[in-house]
């Protein structure tokens, strides 16, 4: 069975023009036709984006009918954090703290998504959605609060698994913990050199592969690229990581 997986930091929204134009991300997505959306920097409440329920509005714009909210970090008025939409059941969430002492919160969020297959057969995969920090000591110490997190380590590692989101990992000091460590396979990782990675950030002229996918288990990825249309130049600083996997 085919799976799309698209993971976007859509900066609420709002663009490299400082413009609050969500019908740029709902085209984007809508181009690519993801069957999981992973979304970092999603509002709710905020003026800056009307003080409008992003995640809801999205999911509706798109046609998802299943969809999650974690938010991260209070403001004055309204919150953000990170939002996964789903084409298929969504079954458990949960969202993981982890803020490291006083710095900005940052959360992952937990999602457990039943596949309906062939024949009735009943097909669970677990997503992580994650938003790291900004600094490299704090983004090895949240992986250490993930991995000891209930929901990662009661994980089979034969089920199919994804961890995905915005890493703000500019020299993949923590590809070698998910690969050598964790043993996932990246998708947006063809070799350790910076050379080898999807670059998505800045979205107008992009250097560093911040956002990435991860998979372990029954699944064989198939291909994996960013987003080509003028659009995402503009739309966030980020450009959306789109991947195609084959579950087992």
């Amino acid at each position: 069975m085919r799976l799309r997986i698209m993971t976007y930091n859509i900066h609420r929204a709002i663009g490299v023009d400082r413009r609050f134009r969500p019908e740029r991300i709902v085209r984007i997505a809508e181009h690519h036709a993801p069957d999981v959306l992973l979304l970092q920097e999603v509002d709710e409440g905020v003026p800056r984006s009307r003080e409008r329920d992003l995640g809801r509005d999205l999911a509706e714009a798109l046609g998802f009918p299943y969809f999650v909210v974690g938010h991260n970090v209070s403001l004055r008025k309204g919150r953000y954090g990170n939002a996964t939409l789903s084409r298929h059941p969504i079954v458990r969430e949960r969202n993981i703290d982890l803020t490291i002492d006083s710095r900005k919160r940052r959360g992952c969020q937990h999602t457990t998504i039943e596949i309906e297959k062939v024949r009735g057969h009943l097909h669970k995969i677990d997503v992580f959605n994650m938003h790291l920090g900004l600094l490299a000591q704090e983004r090895v110490r949240q992986i250490g609060m993930l991995v000891r997190s209930k929901e990662f380590s009661d994980l089979d590692p034969h089920q199919p698994s994804f961890v995905g989101g915005d890493f703000n990992d500019w020299r993949l000091l923590l590809h070698p913990i998910f690969t050598e460590v964790l043993r996932f396979g990246c998708v947006t990782q063809k070799s350790y050199s910076s050379g080898g990675t999807l670059r998505t950030y800045p979205s107008f002229s992009p250097r560093g592969g911040l956002d990435r996918i991860y998979y372990r288990g029954p699944i064989r990825a198939l291909t994996a690229r960013t987003c080509r249309l003028r659009l995402s130049k503009v739309a966030s600083d980020h450009l959306p990581v789109i991947a195609d996997f084959d579950l087992h």
